[in-house]
């Protein structure tokens, strides 16, 4: 277990492994966070985190941040600019939806991967992956407290 979180160095690996298959189909760029308590409103926090990890230096801005607070059972998932002038509100509800069943049972991995695969395939759509693609994130999880 990664210490005081419910999430195993395989867990970690699996997620990681997510995003590089996601980041396969799409220019976008992922990323998760996860901690274990959210200071407030979780897409205020995420926002917040969103700027603190860089996220917005992507050339295009398009930038993807999944976000969980597991002991508070808040997640979300806020994109740049670049990604929103294309998709809106109703993009984010459905990756949302994706992977809300099993977060919601405490089914974390399962939950965090099923977002990922689902920006990755609909962002594929309007930022598809181009043969000089360049990684400008890195593609590790980052972990709050």
């Amino acid at each position: 277990m990664r210490l005081g979180t419910p999430f195993s160095k395989s867990d970690e690996r699996a997620l990681v492994r997510a995003i590089e298959a996601a980041e396969l189909r799409t220019s976008a760029e992922l990323r998760i966070h996860i901690e274990r308590r959210c200071p407030g409103y979780e897409l205020d926090r995420a926002a917040e985190l969103f700027e603190a990890l860089s996220m917005h230096r992507t050339e295009a801005r398009n930038g993807v941040l999944i976000y969980l607070a597991w002991k508070d059972r808040k997640f979300g998932i806020i994109g740049d600019l670049g990604i929103h002038q294309h998709v809106g509100d109703v993009f984010w509800d459905g990756v949302y939806a994706e992977a809300r069943s099993a977060l919601g049972r405490g089914a974390w991995v399962e939950g965090l991967r099923l977002a990922v695969d689902e920006a990755g395939k609909a962002l594929s759509a309007h930022f598809p992956r181009q043969l000089d693609d360049v990684n400008e994130l890195p593609d590790a999880i980052s972990w709050g407290w």
